[in-house]
């Protein structure tokens, strides 16, 4: 586990430049207590993980706790703007933001291939480190395991956030509309195109980087600006923008209706897609925030998420409406409708 240690006597420093897991690493012995101490406490270190106990005890401030958990088989492991360190922090961070809340804590837990390097592995946690402490989260508890070599892939890594919603902050995915309005924190598509152009070597004039981001700073303006005219928020991962979308829209009983010009997506994003045969709305995000908003407050709304670094790009992108059918729509660039269905299958596998 993350929390133990070796708390006296000699105990030989890691060749982190040529060493990697074995077996014994995972077997709670001295190795795992000397692979914790040595690589994970310096990188992830707060006063509550030093207490060295198999979990983590810790004051909430006042309002509703939200927990999420979230899994992480990112590959490969390391991509343009991140890394599957930075990722679960940021994924698990999200996941609690949109629903009202200031993430306070993290758990986490690796599972580790016999055989990995060290070097990685230490360069993934302190990305992770670094990550949680931009985001003002420390990883409070966690625990380690080895699996033989071949039977993983590297490293996948759990996360679990804790935070606490304030008062007076309603927010869910069935609160939508008719009337209320779609926003988008930016360009949608950069994260699971700069895995696929990685994995496929494709070469743009401009590298496509990932958009992992932390989200909880954005959120707090766009509630600020909003205040209990914003009805739903959520970050589009897996399945894209057209997925989240029909979440919402099957949750609320009602139905969207967008427009294809107004949705922001990279040209190198774009043509990424168009050579892989893939539809950018389909396709992950994990630093996009979107936001269902009455209508009297969409203006400050946007004007919030564009005043933000994280959503200078931001934009107005569809309606709701009433539909029993719940449908997502959406009108064209030719001026044609199309059907937004739910995605069929898993277009970009392990992307996140």
């Amino acid at each position: 586990m993350i929390s133990g240690g070796v708390k006296a006597g000699y105990v030989r420093p890691l060749d982190i430049k040529n060493g990697r897991i074995d077996l014994t690493h995972g077997s709670g012995g001295r190795a795992m207590a000397q692979l914790i101490d040595q690589l994970f406490r310096p990188a992830l270190g707060n006063d509550i993980l030093a207490q060295g106990n198999d979990g983590a005890t810790f004051a909430l401030p006042p309002g509703r706790v939200v927990m999420a958990t979230d899994s992480h088989v990112v590959s490969p492991l390391f991509f343009p703007g991140g890394d599957i360190g930075a990722l679960a922090v940021h994924g698990t961070v999200n996941d609690v933001a949109v629903m009202g809340a200031k993430p306070i804590y993290l758990a986490a837990s690796f599972i580790l291939e016999e055989g990995f390097p060290l070097a990685e592995l230490k360069r993934i946690v302190e990305s992770m480190g670094a990550a949680a402490r931009a985001a003002g989260v420390a990883v409070v508890t966690g625990d380690t395991k080895v699996v033989e070599q071949g039977k993983g892939d590297g490293v996948f890594i759990t996360t679990t956030g804790v935070g606490v919603v304030p008062d007076g902050v309603e927010v869910g995915g069935d609160r939508a509309r008719p009337g209320d309005v779609v926003l988008v924190s930016g360009h949608i598509g950069d994260h699971g195109m700069a895995i696929m152009s990685l994995r496929e070597s494709l070469a743009f004039v401009s590298e496509i980087q990932s958009d992992s981001a932390a989200l909880h700073g954005l959120v707090a303006e766009v509630l600020a600006a909003g205040g209990v005219g914003v009805r739903v928020l959520r970050d589009p991962t897996r399945g894209g923008l057209a997925t989240t979308l029909n979440e919402i829209a099957g949750q609320s009983g009602v139905g969207m209706m967008l427009d294809e010009a107004s949705i922001p997506v990279r040209p190198q994003v774009e043509a990424a897609c168009e050579f892989l045969g893939l539809d950018p709305l389909y396709v992950a995000n994990e630093g996009k925030l979107v936001v269902v908003v009455a209508p009297e407050a969409a203006d400050a709304v946007l004007a919030a998420l564009r005043a933000h670094e994280l959503g200078r790009d931001a934009a107005r992108i569809g309606t709701v409406y009433e539909d029993a059918n719940r449908f997502v729509q959406m009108t064209t660039r030719f001026g044609g409708r199309r059907i937004v269905d739910w995605l069929t299958g898993d277009q970009l596998p392990r992307i996140c």
